[in-house]
Order: C-alpha cells, then structure tokens, then sequence
C-alpha cells in the first residue's frame, strides 16, 4: 500500500497527488511513468511522474478527472492509501546536449512537460516554454513554468488568459523570426501535437513527441500501446511503454492514434458516470 502524503486540487478536473513512494523516488527521471491501482479490484492507469523529492521519498503524479479510475482517485485524500504503484517505467526524455529548448504543452500536458523543462533549467539550458489551455480556469503550473523558463507564453483559447490563440501561434511566430531551437518538446493531445509537428516542419527544427496511449501492463507484453512510425518509407510498431514515451514527432502516424484513442470513448464516459453515481449513493 502507498500513502497520499499530499492532496492539491489545481483546477475543477485536475488533482495533484503526493505518494509515498521511496524507492520510484529515488530513480525516477523526466519522462517516465508509473502505473497504479487505486484498490484490489482497480484497473491499472498510466500517469507520468510530475516531479520528485528523493529526501522525502515521494513521487508527484498529476492526473485529469476522466474515468472510473481517475474519479475514485479524486475521491482519495492525503493520509489514505492506494494499492499499487509501480515505476519507473518508459525511457527517460534524452535532454543531453540540449542548449536551447521549446517545451510545447497542452492542458493536462503540462504536467509532463514541467518537470522536463525544470531538469533542462538545471542543466543550464535555455527554455521557452508555450502553454496553452482552454481559458483561464484551466490554468495549472504557471508558477513553477515561470520558475524554470527563460521566456514563458501562455495560450487561451479564448483570450481569458495571457494571449489568445494555440501554441502554434506563437511557435511559428518564433521559428518565422528565426529563433533556432535545438529541439522541440511536445507533450500535450494528439491534435495539439500534430499540429506543432506541421509547425516546425517548414524549419527542420528537430521534434520529439510524448505519446501516452492506453497501456495495461507497461512491460510490453499487451500491446494495447502501439504506435505506427513512418521511417524511411517503411511503417514501423514500436510500443509506447518500453520504446517511448518520446518520439520523433516526424515519424508518427497521428491520425491512426487519434483513430485508436477514440474507441474506448463511450466505454470511458459509462464507467465515469457509473463511478460518479456509486460515489453520490454512498454520500447520500
């Protein structure tokens, strides 16, 4: 069992969670991930590491309100215990050699990319950081992106916060005045990062992409992760779990993902409302 040592609410849908968790701690890396139960009878959920504190043996995840799982999660507090809690797993986002950075992020995506940005700050790196959200309510992090961003923009959609527009806005703004990153960071919907992806293409700025599809077993085994690359002309399965989470953003197949992420939709928006009723009866 995993104690919740700290509980924060950062928007109506997105929950912050500190666990006990000293030995992911002490290896966790930006860009990994773990996999956890909230009880016995749980389903096993992927959410990237958010951050760590070694001294204190906690991991911070950060998760959005959108299942059955996510929402019995949002139900626990710190003090109480989830099943299990497995990482680090995934390969790490390669940040060697990197001087000037974009990190790109999207909503709930953030999360991913502000520890990625932090490690890249500490490194001595340059980074600009673009971060984008519907309005002004869904604003998460903007503190700790300040903290670690040379030059920070942030994206509403509808002009409730910061400037109004996408991340790619800005991004072609940036590439068109001839701003040369060595590396674009991208982590965000799929959409979103299709997007950037087309983006930076016209400049040949190199982009990696954070893929979090549907996994169960993160070892491989399941194969509900996979994702077809386009390289040198051939199409190629890798496996988000093991292989990825990052990839060169030149090389996916977008749409197919965007194709295979729909399909549990429904399946998604039943067990959410089954959840949400079974909380409200027990309440009641």
């Amino acid at each position: 069992m995993y104690r919740i040592s700290d509980k924060k609410v950062l928007n109506p849908t997105v929950v912050q969670l500190q666990i006990e968790a000293p030995l992911v701690a002490n290896k966790a890396k930006p860009g990994q991930f773990i996999i956890l139960r909230v009880d016995e009878d749980g389903e096993r959920i992927p959410l990237t590491v958010a951050g760590t504190d070694k001294d204190k043996g906690t991991v911070k995840i950060i998760y959005q309100i959108v299942g059955s799982t996510t929402e019995k999660l949002s139900h626990k507090n710190a003090g109480d215990y989830i099943c299990d809690f497995v990482g680090p797993l995934g390969v790490a986002t390669h940040l060697d050699g990197l001087r000037k950075v974009c990190i790109v992020g999207g909503g709930v995506g953030c999360a991913i990319a502000m520890p990625i940005a932090e490690a890249l700050h500490e490194m001595g790196a340059d980074v600009t950081s673009i971060i984008g959200f519907r309005n002004k309510d869904l604003l998460i992090l903007e503190d700790e992106f300040k903290a670690c961003s040379d030059t920070l923009r942030i994206m509403t959609d509808d002009g409730s916060y910061g400037e109004k527009g996408n991340v790619t806005m800005p991004l072609r703004e940036m590439l068109e005045s001839g701003e040369k990153f060595d590396m674009i960071i991208t982590i965000g919907p799929l959409i979103m990062m299709k997007f950037v992806v087309a983006t930076a293409k016209p400049f040949g700025t190199p982009v990696t992409a954070s893929m979090n599809p549907i996994m169960i077993d993160g070892t491989g085994m399941c194969g509900g992760c996979r994702l077809t690359l386009n390289i040198d002309g051939k199409k190629v399965t890798k496996f988000a779990c093991v292989d990825g989470p990052d990839f060169n953003g030149y090389e996916i197949d977008f749409d197919e993902a965007m194709a295979r992420g729909r399909m549990y939709g429904a399946f998604e928006r039943h067990k959410h409302e089954e959840t949400c009723n079974l909380f409200s009866k027990e309440v009641q």
